[in-house]
């Protein structure tokens, strides 16, 4: 009986069903005829992410991958908004970190990303997801530049002549800044002597090597003079572009090659003969002050801070910031990043060549060993925790701090300064960091074998990647600058402006220009594709060799040049346009 019936209800469903297919209404009911609708689309109503934590310090880290409850599973599409400083979506569903970017736990323990789910009808739902931050220990070769010896016991990493250098230049600014009108005075000091004193610490390591110096303030260090930092031979002459010629990509030493500048008084038109311009502009301004000659500003205020030009030159951060691309920048991409990376890594006492000439590339960046263990106001010396904020840290526990592993020096504070100054989120520190330790853990890890061209090429990758973060936070820093200065001479323009207003127009005009002639001394930068040809000189054509401080319409003049200045270096390096205009 029940068979019977289901095979009569069978009949009857399958002539119903031919029925529909010879003229009836498609998708009709046993109501005469009506079609049924098809269901209602609705909107989803949920987000989830399979994983809501990432590791501090890992640049472009992937979060998890994202779904939505919805009445279908198909067709969904998750987007971000186009302001989105931190995350992006890749493939579709996956949530990872922009490239270049890396969350930092010491600054932030959790980030917040709003995620719109939008399905095949236009109907959507936005939920806020939380990620938060996990704090990785301190580990030697995952986030600290320190290697283990595979040659011998200890360390395999050195670079205390490096650090001899930035403590050198260092040094010469702390000497340089003391250098107002009553401490020349005071001290009688003549434009002879103070000369003689800044070529002792630019050009005679002996003479100076056991002095006790200034630059590090009230922080009690391990090393308590040079020599303690690197025994002999740390001379900034023999390393500026130009001296050391073993490895260049261009002469230097030949008159006209070097850009950036105009003149050069007495001395050669090369990188070493600016310094010693300025290091005669000087002299000559102690010489005046002497005299009894009073140099005035513009606005007829007294200059007594003697590094000061009636011009508008700051020849302390002039000097300050041409060393660090005529040396440090030059020293560490020309020669030991770049020819550097084809020394041998087989053998060695306590480390190979390969591992020696990384290292030193490495330490003309600055970066103390923990680097990625600061906060960006830490490493700018902008606040944070206590035992970080200076920009050093005690990580041994010793009770001192090494100046060749726990402090930041030179351009590694300029990346944490602009990321920390980005608008639209920036990671010039951790990018550059982060590619320094990988690469020095390829060499590390095939000490005692040549590398393969895949492992070679590994490694050039991180380099690139290191030396690209390092230029774009010195190409920041200049942006940087213009703004201050197209700020100051607002002021200026005025006619109306007090000394301490000259002075801060000097300083930033001079940090500016400084830093811009930096970029020339990378073979790996892009001012040096054929796109950007003339693109150097122009900038430096705009930038102009001093503030221009002449009358309200010149001063506009000079304004327009800088902020065409700035479009080009977004032009070159790409930079958010946000950032251009708060940097």
């Amino acid at each position: 009986m029940n068979l019977r019936k289901s095979l009569i209800t069978s009949a009857v469903l399958a002539a119903t069903m031919g029925l529909t297919a010879c003229g009836g209404g498609s998708g009709s009911d046993n109501n005469g005829g009506t079609p049924t609708p098809p269901p209602a689309n609705t909107a989803p109503t949920d987000i989830s992410l399979s994983a809501t934590s990432v590791n501090d310090d890992v640049v472009g880290s992937v979060v998890g991958t994202l779904s939505a409850s919805d009445d279908s599973t198909s067709g969904l599409s998750f987007t971000l908004a186009e302001d989105e400083m931190l995350f992006e979506i890749v493939d579709g569903t996956t949530l990872k970190l922009k490239e270049g970017i890396a969350l930092n736990f010491e600054q932030q323990t959790q980030a917040t990303v709003t995620v719109k789910v939008t399905d095949a009808g236009g109907l959507s739902f936005e939920k806020e997801l939380t990620v938060s931050v996990s704090d990785v220990e301190a580990q030697d070769g995952v986030n600290v530049y320190e290697f283990a010896s595979k040659l011998g016991a200890g360390s395999s990493v050195s670079y205390t002549g490096q650090i001899a250098r930035h403590a050198l230049s260092a040094e010469i600014k702390s000497y340089i800044g003391k250098l107002t009108s009553d401490y020349v005075t005071t001290n009688s000091l003549t434009g002879d002597a103070v000369k003689a004193q800044l070529m002792a610490f630019w050009n005679d390591y002996e003479v100076v090597k056991d002095s006790s110096f200034s630059f590090a303030g009230d922080i009690t260090t391990k090393q308590s003079s040079f020599a303690q930092i690197s025994a002999s031979g740390k001379d900034l002459h023999a390393k500026i572009a130009g001296n050391d010629t073993s490895k260049m990509y261009k002469t230097w030493e030949v008159a006209g090659v070097f850009k950036g500048w105009t003149e050069f008084g007495a001395q050669s038109a090369t990188p070493e003969g600016l310094i010693y311009h300025y290091f005669d502009m000087l002299a000559a301004n102690i010489d005046k002050h002497n005299d009894g000659e009073v140099m005035m500003d513009p606005a007829g205020n007294p200059i007594t801070k003697l590094y000061l030009t009636e011009t508008g030159l700051d020849l302390n951060q002039l000097i300050q910031k041409h060393t660090l691309g005529a040396l440090m920048f030059s020293q560490g991409t020309d020669d030991y990043l770049e020819q550097g990376l084809e020394a041998d890594n087989v053998g060695g006492d306590v480390y190979t060549e390969l591992e020696h000439q990384f290292d030193e590339g490495f330490g003309y960046f600055g970066a103390a060993r923990n680097y990625l263990e600061y906060s960006d106001d830490e490493i700018a010396a902008k606040g944070g925790r206590e035992a970080f904020s200076g920009s050093y840290n005690d990580y041994t526990g010793d009770g001192l701090i090494d100046l060749a592993a726990e402090y930041n020096w030179g351009n590694s504070t300029n990346a944490a300064k602009r990321d920390r100054g980005a608008a639209v989120t920036t990671d010039f520190s951790a990018a550059a960091m982060n590619a320094f330790i990988a690469g020095r853990k390829i060499i590390n890890d095939n000490v005692g074998s040549v590398l393969t061209t895949e492992q070679m090429d590994a490694l050039k990758a991180q380099r690139d990647i290191a030396v690209a973060n390092w230029e774009m936070a010195i190409a920041a820093t200049v942006v940087h600058y213009i703004n201050d200065t197209h700020a100051d001479l607002a002021t200026i323009s005025s006619g109306d402006f007090t000394a301490d207003d000259f002075a801060n127009l000097a300083k930033h005009f001079s940090e500016m220009k400084g830093f811009a002639m930096n970029f020339q001394f990378s073979p790996f930068s892009p001012f040096n594709d054929a796109a950007n040809a003339g693109k150097f000189e122009t900038l430096h054509t705009l930038l102009g060799d001093a503030p221009v401080v002449a009358d309200a319409s010149a001063v506009s003049a000079y304004q327009a040049q800088l902020l065409e200045a700035r479009d080009l270096l977004q032009d070159v390096y790409g930079f958010n346009a946000q950032n251009v205009a708060n940097w």
